[in-house]
């Protein structure tokens, strides 16, 4: 077990580095920079800037440096601690994203427990009561959450709280607090205002989780280890909680990798449409001016978020299943 850990996380550097590469290769493949995008504006509202003034910023920025200079710049940066510089919020990428990080991550972190809550006992339900009424009907609801693209379900619900309530269900706090520190009244603001689009981002995720468990949980109810603690009179919870329930949980335990960056990023059409101060539409705008250390601060952060979420499921799911060897072989 020891060795297995050591041998993942030498891996996960070289790895990190190469992603590292590729993150700041992509975002510098679209032709020009963000003094580029930032004229472009300025020329579309009339506005003309000085060829003297763009050669002051560029050095300004470091954006006349060689790519490669450039990266490592970025990198050492980053392992000291320093992201960057916003270009287009002139602020330390530091600041840029703190307060929207915590938003971001509260959101998230809800609609991961909103999405476990409500999938599990239902998926459970329906797999124990296969082709029941009720089975049919959750059946039913499953497929429609799927079928509902989230921002649909968002704009239906903002056009249905302005026209039959009178009331705005946008934002994900109320203006009064818009840019200002945290505070306790703001948290509270904040709460109020959560379950909307909480319920909205995790309709889908719950309906495809309803349908994963039943799935994988009918298939290990016909296995003969189930069979055989029926036939010696184990009662039906214990018998199911005990081996065909954790079983069945493997696919979500290997989710993991995929649930630590969505607790950051986020849903950024529904953010969108919602008008929520998180992370997910900041990083479309960095991504669309070309705020290089921005995007690329921001990208690398969800890949850490990634690449050690896939460490901690592989390690859970070798706790949760016996049958799963870390060490690749097989023992005789």
């Amino acid at each position: 077990m020891l060795h297995f850990l050591v041998r993942r996380v030498l891996v996960m550097i070289p790895t990190l580095l190469v992603i590292s590469v590729l993150i700041f290769v992509i975002i510098q493949l679209p032709e020009g920079d963000y003094l580029t995008s930032y004229i472009a504006e300025l020329e579309a509202l009339g506005e003309t800037v000085a060829k003297e003034k763009v050669e002051y910023l560029r050095q300004q920025y470091g954006l006349d440096k060689p790519f490669v200079v450039q990266y490592f710049t970025w990198l050492v940066g980053m392992l000291q601690g320093d992201f960057g510089h916003s270009f287009e919020y002139d602020l330390p990428v530091s600041e840029v994203v703190g307060d929207r990080l915590f938003l971001s991550f509260l959101l998230s972190f809800s609609t991961i427990v909103f999405t476990w809550a409500m999938a599990f006992p239902i998926g459970v339900y329906s797999a124990t009561h296969q082709y029941s009424w009720a089975d049919h009907g959750l059946t039913f609801l499953g497929f429609l959450g799927l079928a509902t693209p989230n921002f649909l379900l968002a704009l239906v619900l903002l056009y249905v709280a302005n026209v039959v309530f009178g009331t705005s269900v946008g934002g994900l706090m109320d203006p009064v607090y818009v840019n200002q520190p945290m505070s306790w009244g703001k948290f509270l603001s904040v709460l109020e205002h959560l379950w909307i689009p909480v319920i909205v981002i995790g309709t889908s995720g719950t309906a495809g989780m309803i349908r994963r468990l039943r799935a994988n949980l009918l298939d290990e109810l016909q296995k003969q280890y189930v069979v055989t603690g029926r036939a010696k009179g184990l009662p039906p919870l214990r018998l199911l909680l005990k081996y065909p329930l954790r079983m069945a949980l493997n696919p979500f335990i290997a989710d993991i990798g995929n649930l630590l960056p969505q607790v950051v990023s986020g849903a950024a059409i529904v953010s969108i449409v919602l008008s929520l101060p998180t992370t997910g539409p900041m990083l479309l705008s960095a991504l669309q001016s070309q705020d290089m250390y921005l995007a690329g601060s921001f990208l690398m952060f969800l890949s850490v978020l990634t690449v050690v979420g896939m460490f901690v499921s592989d390690v859970a799911l070798a706790f949760l299943d016996p049958r799963i060897r870390l060490g690749g072989g097989v023992r005789r």
